[in-house]
């Protein structure tokens, strides 16, 4: 994305900013409103691989921009936005998970779908709980190799293009997998005996 700047010159969202940052003034809100724009998919899908759902997304993607425009003077301009980005969506994911474990333990909050009335009634339950068996091993896993997995097995995006987005050599990617696939596998195995001793087909 383009961002028109005075004098009919165009630059970059990071290039705007950049200049803003480097020549001693804050962003402009110009600046942060086209970032914004130019970021915005990439944060809200980075805060769901880290597992955020409704009604958490918004209030966490909201938090995301604030650490930005907050720590924007000291951030390293050698170092790609998204890399920032993700890490930031990284320690905002793992304060929002915190506060919303607390309080479905608090509440004990269940939130279903709307049934879909095309569908069965036993195609509905079956689809329902594989759904909250699968949402279960993914928020009990660790929150790296979480995202590596979902972004690998349900994403399917290649290696190295994850390597460049984590900010991480190709081969820490492959070990997160790695770990994560044992990790999913140990939790699947975990979740089917539950399943059985409490007799859910």
């Amino acid at each position: 994305m383009k961002d028109p700047t005075a004098g009919g010159i165009h630059r970059t969202v990071e290039q705007a900013l950049r200049a803003e940052v480097l020549g001693g003034a804050k962003p402009s809100p110009r600046s942060l409103v086209a970032l914004h724009a130019e970021h915005g998919g990439f944060v809200w899908a980075t805060l769901q691989r880290f597992g955020i759902q409704h009604p958490d997304l918004e209030d966490a993607f909201q938090d995301v921009f604030i650490v930005v425009q907050r720590r924007l003077p000291s951030f390293d301009w050698a170092c790609p936005i998204t890399t920032w980005l993700f890490a930031i969506c990284r320690r905002v994911a793992a304060s929002h998970r915190r506060r919303a474990h607390t309080r479905r333990e608090r509440l004990g909050e269940v939130v279903d779908d709307v049934p879909d009335s095309a569908r069965g009634p036993e195609e509905i339950t079956s689809q329902h709980q594989a759904r909250l068996q699968l949402d279960g091993i993914l928020e009990a896993m660790d929150l790296d190799r979480r995202a590596v997995f979902v972004m690998f097995e349900i994403e399917e995006m290649p290696c190295n293009e994850i390597a460049s987005l984590v900010g991480v050599p190709v081969g820490t990617v492959y070990s997160r997998l790695h770990a994560a696939r044992k990790e999913f596998a140990t939790l699947l195995k975990k979740s089917e005996a539950e399943r059985a001793r409490r007799g859910v087909q």
